[in-house]
This record gives C-alpha cells, structure tokens and sequence, in this order.
C-alpha cells in the first residue's frame, strides 16, 4: 500500500514537472510577412533648378523605366512620378490631384491600362472570363480616361499618352487581345482632346521575345531600359528638343 502510495506522487511529480516544463518553455513567433522594400524609382527627387518638370504617371511597367528615363534626361529634365503604382483609372481618379501636387509641370507621360483590362475573382485573385471580372470594364474605362484627360489638360503641361503595352499569351489575369481592344479607345479620345501618343504597344511589339518576361507582362531589364529610351525621347519631342 505504501509502495502504491509513493508510486503515485513519483508520477504526480512528474507530471507537474513536465506542463511547468512545457509551460515555461518559449511559445515560438509567428513569422512575419517579409515586407517589400520600396523600389527606389518611387523615391522623391529634388529638382535640378533651371530644368523643366515631367511626371510619369502609369503602373509597374512604368516603374520599370523611372530610373533608365531619368539617368538618360540627367541634366536636361527633372523626371518625377507619383510615389505608388497608379494601377487601373479608378485609382486615378481617386488620387490625380495628389498626385499632380501644387507644382507646375512642363510634360506629363501617362497611362492606364493594364490594371483595368485584368481579371479579379473572388478574394482580390487573379481570374479568367469565366471565373471572373475585368476591374475595369471597356466603356466604364473611357469614360474614366477621359474625365482623366481633361483634369491633366486644365495643368497646363504637354501630355503624352503613353498606349498600354502588350499582354502575351498566358498572362496571369489577362487575355491577350484586351490590349488592342482598350488601346483603340484611348486613341480616339487623345485624338479628340489632341494629346500626343508614345505607341509603346507598336515599340514593343517586334521585339517582345527579348525585351518582355515570358507569361508576363512585365519587362526584363533591357526591355525596361529599351522603353525608357523611347520614353526619353517623346518627352525631349515635346519640350522641342
């Protein structure tokens, strides 16, 4: 009986000693989401005096040729962009006046395009015809545009439109094709409101299989540089240089 009796305390303590164990033992962190770091084409950049002002105004294709336009305007124009991807038109309506400042610009280069013709399903996913919806449907996206256009032209400045660059075949979210589709209806609207046009569809297409990712429609980065150098000159056409 005695014997039992101590045979059950050596298992009491035991087990006390194993939950104050596992009980004092570190709980492990959840890991954190490794945050992006911000690409440095959205950094601020202080104006060289005496140079006239640009602002690129598109998503991440045109994030992709910030840093190239600037370094081959370097002493002859001051190039800014709004610190964000300025994705589909209703996003540029939302945010055009901040993004436009109090500043005077001389040339403003922009697009929408991309963000608009792709595909969302449930939950913010990319999808297909069939399983989901464009952000921005045709008609709703030229009357965006064109609300767009006219506050850029009340700024004053020389607007470029830059047309939206291809979609390959099996790109994530988008059908190839859609491209053309929103390009033709921008163009009747800069031809109505005579706002110039940087045919970045027509540059890229001949050379996409060097210049564009595969499935994707984003760039490499000498097909960056390669925009940015067309990019550079519609800007130093339109200050008449």
């Amino acid at each position: 009986m005695r014997r039992r009796v101590v045979d059950g305390c050596l298992v009491a303590l035991l087990v006390g000693a194993t939950s104050l164990a596992f009980a004092a033992a570190p709980k492990p962190k959840p890991k954190r989401p490794r945050k992006r770091r911000p690409s440095p084409a959205l950094a601020p950049i202080e104006d060289q005096a005496g140079l006239p002002r640009a602002l690129l105004i598109g998503d991440s294709i045109s994030i992709g040729y910030t840093l190239p336009t600037r370094k081959l305007l370097a002493g002859k124009v001051n190039v800014h962009r709004p610190r964000a991807n300025c994705g589909p038109t209703t996003r540029g309506l939302q945010s055009i006046d901040q993004w436009l400042g109090d500043g005077k610009w001389d040339v403003i280069h922009f697009n929408w395009g991309l963000h608009d013709l792709k595909y969302m399903g449930p939950k913010r996913r990319l999808a297909t015809p069939e399983t989901g919806k464009q952000q921005v449907p045709i008609d709703q996206y030229a009357k965006n545009l064109e609300q767009l256009v006219l506050r850029l032209k009340k700024t004053g400045a020389k607007l470029i439109w830059a047309s939206t660059t291809p979609v390959p075949e099996g790109a994530g979210g988008r059908v190839k094709g859609d491209d053309v589709k929103y390009n033709a209806v921008a163009a009747k609207i800069m031809a109505r409101h005579g706002v110039a046009i940087d045919d970045l569809y027509a540059f890229a297409i001949p050379q996409l299989d060097k210049i564009q990712r595969p499935k994707n429609v984003h760039f490499s980065g000498p097909g960056s540089q390669a925009l940015a150098e067309q990019v550079a000159k519609s800007i130093l056409h339109a200050l008449g240089k």
